[in-house]
């Protein structure tokens, strides 16, 4: 899926301006929940960001059983992994094909549950819109009146081109519309008016298709990104929650990560938040001494998406009995939109048994959907081991309790963690609570333990 400012890891952006359909967050929410405004310092740009399934989130998820939201993160991990060998279904819409008969699509359902959520400020006069940000994607997109295939519902109005004085489509003969492909894995489109159409598919079923566009992306305190480009999206369908559409923050140069890069430079980082908390998301400059850094890995696979070299896992201070190979032979990604990470099979059934042998006091329980290591009761009651995931370099993701368990239900704690197929990936289960940084410049990610604090 796109804006760089992941997630991923999804993201969503608060809305500023009321509206009928603007979600308030719940009066049991305390301040700290509610979303100071996006502003840019001499450290760069800085914005809140909200656990996907938090009471006070914004434009929240719906309200789904964990064995769907597994389902969900397994049809992502599905399209990143069709992403890698250059095989996303093409979104089937009428926009494209407006004399086609209108077939019904399956709501898409890899975009919305996973990623975490922020706001964007976008036209003149600046408008506020919940996002979802994702690190797996390039393209920034955003519903847009008159919506003319298909909306879905969202917090707040949607987009109107016509009430911002700066907005303008981006023709087909443009070096942005040449971009589209790299950025969408879709060839650009041209409208019987020149008007670049992208497609954005999700492997899923779950796509937007619309006009690509440039207007005024507002940083706040009168900081101005002039002709920022994004999709204007008329046929959006999937389970995007009740965001406004996605921000893509993958490895090029329509992202928005990209985008920012001459003014604030080129990395960004974040924290995300646990249901009980809030994080951030800040692009531009960042404290280097704090982090712990591995190399990122370059792949012929996918020159947009974050891999990285994952080299050993302890649990309890022991590496697991396996050997380096198992580790090295599966490109591994690390995402902000995929919950539960993916580890070679390997090095999974090592760490199954491992974590298994340290808790064999405990009673165990049977699997719950795609988790294999369950145990009765919840998180609280269970003396989990200390797991370390050791990347190239010595970057280490000091992992607790809650990172390496998840309660699933009332009553079953499972090991937050899945064997992988064609590909690895470091999900946001993991990297919860840790800042993470991506110095793109540097070529560099690096990780710091209580980031959200």
């Amino acid at each position: 899926m796109g804006l760089l400012l992941s997630l991923p890891f999804f993201l969503l952006l608060l809305l500023s301006e009321a509206s009928p359909l603007n979600d308030v967050p719940s009066s049991s929410c305390s301040a700290n929940f509610m979303d100071p405004l996006p502003h840019l310092n001499s450290s760069g740009l800085h914005l809140t960001l909200h656990h996907p399934r938090s009471p006070c989130s914004p434009a929240p998820v719906p309200d789904l059983p964990f064995s769907a939201i597994l389902s969900h993160d397994e049809a992502r991990v599905r399209s990143l992994a069709a992403r890698l060998t250059k095989s996303l279904p093409k979104p089937v819409s009428s926009l494209l094909r407006p004399a086609a008969v209108s077939v019904p699509l399956s709501p898409g359902s890899s975009i919305g549950v996973g990623n975490y959520i922020t706001r964007i400020d976008l036209g003149t006069p600046a408008k506020s819109y919940v996002m979802l940000v994702d690190t797996g994607s390039s393209l920034s997109w955003l519903q847009c009146s008159p919506c003319s295939v298909s909306c879905h519902a969202q917090v707040g109005s949607v987009f109107n081109p016509a009430s911002s004085a700066t907005y303008r489509a981006v023709s087909c003969s443009a070096s942005e519309c040449d971009s589209l492909e790299s950025a969408t894995l879709n060839p650009s489109e041209c409208s019987l008016s020149d008007v670049c159409i992208y497609q954005a598919s999700y492997g899923d079923s779950s796509f937007s298709v619309g006009y690509l566009s440039k207007d005024t992306l507002s940083l706040g305190s009168g900081n101005r990104v002039a002709n920022f480009v994004f999709g204007c999206g008329q046929d959006n369908e999937g389970l995007f929650g009740r965001s406004a559409g996605l921000i893509g923050l993958a490895r090029n140069r329509l992202s928005l990560l990209s985008q920012l890069a001459p003014s604030l430079g080129y990395s960004f980082s974040y924290c995300l938040p646990t249901t009980a908390s809030t994080g951030y998301l800040s692009i531009g400059s960042y404290k280097p001494g704090q982090y712990s850094y591995t190399p990122m890995q370059s792949s012929s696979l996918d020159d947009t998406l974050y891999f990285v070299r994952l080299t050993s896992i302890t649990v309890g201070g022991r590496g697991l009995p396996v050997s380096s190979s198992a580790y090295a032979g599966t490109p591994t990604v690390i995402d902000s939109g995929t919950v539960i990470t993916r580890l070679p099979s390997d090095v999974y059934d090592a760490l199954s048994g491992a974590v298994a042998a340290a808790l064999r006091g405990y009673p165990r329980a049977p699997a719950y959907s795609i988790l294999d290591t369950c145990f009765k009761g919840g998180l609280s009651r269970l003396a989990v081991p200390a797991v370390e995931m050791v990347f190239r370099g010595g970057a280490t993701l000091r992992l607790a309790p809650g990172n390496v368990m998840i309660d699933v239900d009332s009553s079953t704690t499972c090991l937050a963690f899945a064997p992988s197929g064609r590909v690895a990936i470091v999900g946001n289960k993991q990297q919860e609570t840790y800042s993470v940084v991506y110095d793109v410049g540097r070529l560099r990610i690096g990780f710091a333990a209580g980031g959200c604090g």
